[in-house]
């Protein structure tokens, strides 16, 4: 995946104690993106807008809001979280993550 003409927002967005770190990057369209990393752990995240979770690298399993078994994907999977919801995670290993939000 590459991004051309993209601008990066230099400083990190840094979630449970530097757990979780991701940076923002805006596509030439405009579009909002993060790429991150998730170290082992289980967390919990609540959505504004729609995203589309693509797993760069690793594994995760997720559960959506409304779920009642959490779902594992892997490296070349996706999966997209509904707007204004949540979704939890269990990371085993370091996961590499790229979200999409769709406003």
């Amino acid at each position: 995946m590459e991004f051309k003409n993209a601008r990066i927002i230099k400083k990190a967005n840094v979630y449970f104690g530097g757990r979780v770190t991701s940076r923002t990057v805006y596509t030439e369209k405009g579009e909002r993106k993060t790429l991150g990393i998730f170290l082992p752990g289980e967390y919990e995240f609540n959505t504004g807008s729609e995203e589309l979770m693509e797993v760069l690298g690793g594994e995760m399993k997720i559960m959506r809001r409304g779920e009642t078994d959490y779902t594992l994907y892997k490296e070349g999977d996706s999966f997209v979280v509904s707007a204004n919801s949540s979704f939890k995670l269990i990371i085993k290993g370091v996961a590499d993550y790229c979200c999409s939000y769709r406003d």
